[in-house]
């Protein structure tokens, strides 16, 4: 399994019903890509803030393979959403991390 984990450091500007909304247009995705098995996001509740950066938001997909995680980055669907995300990012491309862990 690969556990895709993604972290978002939005521009301030940015409420949080429009943050719900993008993660919402992702957790769609769940339904719509074959081997998908679990998405979950929100809100950083971490205690230690100094070090989070201000990646204060993310998400995580949870994939049955590479193969599937593969078929989901290359999708219309997540590279549309993608877009938006890095739009509402503070300096774009910089405000997003990625990190895929094999589970």
């Amino acid at each position: 399994m690969i556990r895709h984990i993604v972290l978002v450091r939005f521009k301030s500007e940015v409420p949080r019903a429009e943050r719900e909304a993008l993660f919402a247009e992702l957790a769609e995705l769940k339904q719509l890509i074959p081997g998908t098995l679990a998405f979950i996001s929100g809100p950083n509740v971490s205690p230690e803030h100094p070090v989070t950066h201000g990646f204060d938001d993310g998400f995580w997909f949870d994939f049955e393979t590479a193969k599937v995680r593969d078929a989901y980055l290359v999708d219309p669907r997540h590279k549309a959403i993608g877009a938006k995300l890095v739009a509402s990012a503070e300096g774009g491309l910089s405000g997003i991390q990625v990190f895929d862990i094999e589970i």
